[in-house]
């Protein structure tokens, strides 16, 4: 039953979670956070992965409320398959303040999908980075088709980065982890929180100021994308990225690969706007990558999009231009309201 894509995840119980993971040995652990450890859970038809949570406070329980109503909402063949949860409390005597009380004892679990190729990190960082173009850009166009159909379902991943992208046997990408997405409601275009949520080095502006909106992932989508063409963490040239691809590339495909790599360092200059308001939606980003064969561009135009030639694109090469007197897309230069970030070597 779990692996029939028609049925809707559901209850599971802890016996059987507990079953397949071999009680949650550490020979069946497969990752971990600060927040969950993974396993491998062993089934006779296949294999799933069970993600337990730990330390189940107040907050955490919120969390894994809010991550169990983003997970329901979200089937698409580019997002990671929930399967099903448990939520199990068991009261349990214990030594608290030297006696012996009756506690509630908490378990929350998920099961998703096994994802065999581990996290798209694993493949453009350290001694991986040999991955060819061909399979990268395959890669961006499901990350966007993923992250849009989120954003049409009114949610927030939070945390969209390469760690946080797992690749199938045909590398096919499938965002993951939803611990600190946010369901909106049809109305709801953000909102501001306490505290900073996401990673510091894939987090937009606004983010180290509690705000969170959609834009906010299109900012975590630019920075991604930068790492899977360049892994240099500069605003970066379009020039300078051709050229850096230019010997890598088979003869027979150049042209039209430069134009794709051209295309996607363009796209993610603009998810690096500084005002959220200029970033591209998803959307928009797919028409971009669709359209590319025939040269032109998405605009908006107020409610409606058109069409232009690409050199006048919103998109352009704003790299190039150094009179702009207002803020250009977010470079990764030092700036004084913003943490430093670690700098990473190129590929080429």
């Amino acid at each position: 039953m779990l692996f029939d894509e028609n049925v809707k995840a559901t209850a599971l119980p802890l016996s059987l979670l507990k079953n397949i993971t071999d009680d949650f040995t550490n020979n069946n652990e497969i990752g971990n956070g600060g927040f969950a450890v993974v396993y491998k859970g062993l089934l006779e038809n296949g294999v799933v992965a069970v993600k337990k949570l730990a330390n189940m406070s107040v907050t955490d329980e919120r969390r894994f409320l809010g991550e169990v109503e983003c997970l329901m909402k979200a089937k698409h063949k580019n997002i990671v398959r929930f399967l099903g949860y448990c939520s199990d409390s068991q009261g349990q005597w214990v030594e608290y303040n030297g006696k012996s009380v009756m506690g509630d004892v908490r378990q929350r679990l998920l099961c998703f999908e096994y994802v065999p190729n581990r996290s798209l990190d694993k493949y453009i960082k350290g001694a991986h980075t040999s991955l060819e173009w061909g399979k990268r850009y395959q890669i961006i166009k499901g990350v966007c088709e993923g992250l849009h159909f989120l954003h049409k379902k009114n949610i927030v991943h939070s945390d969209l980065k390469p760690a946080n992208i797992l690749l199938d046997n045909d590398m096919t990408p499938k965002i993951t982890d939803f611990g600190i997405s946010r369901c909106f409601d049809g109305k709801q275009t953000h909102i501001i929180t306490k505290s900073i949520i996401g990673s510091r080095r894939y987090l937009a502006p606004e983010g180290f100021y509690g705000k969170i909106s959609f834009k906010s992932d299109i900012f975590s989508l630019g920075v991604t994308i930068i790492e899977i063409l360049t892994l240099n963490e500069d605003y970066p040239d379009v020039l300078r990225v051709l050229k850096c691809w230019e010997h890598r590339l088979e003869k027979s495909q150049k042209d039209q690969e430069l134009e794709q790599i051209s295309v996607c360092t363009k796209v993610a200059q603009s998810c690096l706007e500084f005002y959220p308001a200029k970033r591209p939606s998803a959307q928009d980003i797919i028409d971009i990558l669709k359209q590319k064969e025939g040269n032109e561009w998405p605009i908006e135009t107020g409610g409606s999009s058109s069409t232009v030639p690409y050199e006048s694109s919103h998109v352009e090469d704003k790299s190039k231009s150094s009179s702009s007197t207002g803020p250009k897309a977010y470079s990764f230069a030092q700036n004084k309201n913003m943490p430093p970030r670690r700098r990473h070597r190129r590929i080429c």
